[in-house]
């Protein structure tokens, strides 16, 4: 595995999280005049997105995030997010942050399997990060948080090799693999099956520095071409025009990566046939996991420097439902399957001795998860993923 991987699929996962968050904000946000004290407006909605964001590129943060290690469990990145997306107001129930985390991490499995090269996996998260830099153009401070994280990406990334790049990539695919859930976008598009695996294409640009298939070449011992032969392929491939932008500014070319929601429409999950199997799931939360400590103090030091900002005084948040109702968010709480569901770990990671024995005390609970009982308060609930989801 690559010990590279983390940052990437971090931020990539993260740019995801805000696509879906601002889409629906906005789809739900209501004029300022007319706004009861419970809905939201596009106040409210620039205030999260720039409170999540300045968390996410908080400079301690990142340089715990940059630091070459393994990639951690699903459970352990799960945590980070769950704390990320609750860095504002806004508060996600159980059920919700379920969903949210299906959307997120589907959507950039894909652009990780639909990447024509490896290489290409840095231009997917050179968009994330240029949408990102969209949300906060009037926060110039929060503008220069990612200008540096962008610069970090470029310092640390340029320099790699193709082969460190295709490790990088398989450490990610082998993170995936075992996701299958069906999203109503890919289901629409055909590029999703009805058991949640994905419909690559054959045809297409081919990467940056290839040619079209269809000729073969044949050389003797003095490497001199002495024949040519051509076959036909099943696929139209072109040769791409340019190569995409590796710079701060510049075309990135590769669309990938880039905001699929900016067209609304409903966007649902389903979790598929082979997901729902409590016979291969289960043994994960039996078998106690031997890098549990290991983890723990991960998520300790990474955890330790997201500055969450609280509520002021008499304040309260919003609640954004995004099932089409309480019901069946409520619903969805119940009939998640156990072993899909993550409890909240929370770690206090601001004096040493209190994180020793943080981490003593949930030890187990890391090794077997539980969910959460049912959706949280209607007061605890401000957020509830997307319309239909």
């Amino acid at each position: 595995m690559s010990a590279r991987t983390l940052p990437l699929l971090f931020l990539n996962l993260g740019g995801e999280m805000l696509y879906i968050l601002d889409q629906r904000l906005r789809a739900q946000s209501i004029p300022g005049e007319k706004a009861r004290k419970d809905e939201w407006t596009d106040v409210d909605r620039k205030r999260v997105m720039n409170d999540i964001i300045a968390t996410m590129f908080n400079k301690k943060f990142l340089e715990e995030l940059f630091k070459p290690q393994d990639l951690y469990s699903k459970k352990a990145l799960r945590t980070v997010y769950d704390r990320l997306a609750h860095a504002s107001i806004m508060r996600l129930n159980q059920a919700s942050m379920d969903k949210l985390y299906d959307l997120m991490t589907m959507a950039f499995k894909y652009q990780v399997l639909l990447c024509p090269r490896p290489r290409d996996i840095l231009l997917v998260t050179f968009n994330h990060l240029d949408a990102i830099k969209d949300f906060i153009s009037d926060s110039p401070g929060i503008l220069n948080q990612v200008d540096e994280t962008f610069r970090q990406l470029i310092e640390t990334y340029n320099c790699l090799s193709d082969g460190e790049f295709q490790l990088i990539r398989q450490t990610l695919l082998i993170f995936f693999q075992d996701m299958h859930i069906r999203v109503s976008i890919f289901l629409k598009d055909k590029v999703q099956n009805s058991n949640g695996r994905f419909v690559l294409p054959i045809s297409g640009p081919v990467p940056w520095g290839t040619e079209v298939p269809g000729l073969i070449r044949i050389f003797n011992h003095k490497g001199v071409e002495v024949k040519r032969a051509e076959f036909t392929t099943a696929g139209n491939y072109v040769t791409p025009q340019r190569e995409g932008s590796f710079e701060l500014y510049g075309d990135r070319v590769l669309k990938l990566g880039t905001n699929m929601y900016s067209v609304t429409r409903p966007v649902e999950t389903h979790m598929s046939g082979s997901s729902k199997n409590p016979a291969s799931q289960a043994k994960e939360n039996i078998v106690p996991n031997p890098l549990a400590k290991e983890e723990l103090n991960f998520l300790a030091r990474l955890l330790g420097g997201l500055d969450i900002q609280k509520p002021a005084g008499g304040e309260t948040g919003f609640r954004l439902n995004l099932f089409t109702t309480d019901e069946e968010e409520e619903h969805a709480a119940q009939t998640r399957p156990q072993e899909l569901s993550y409890k909240v770990i929370n770690i206090e990671a601001t004096q040493e001795p209190a994180r020793r024995a943080e981490l003593s005390r949930i030890l187990g609970e890391l090794e077997v998860a539980e969910p959460r009982p049912g959706s949280a308060e209607k007061g605890e609930d401000l957020l509830a993923l997307m319309d239909g989801l």
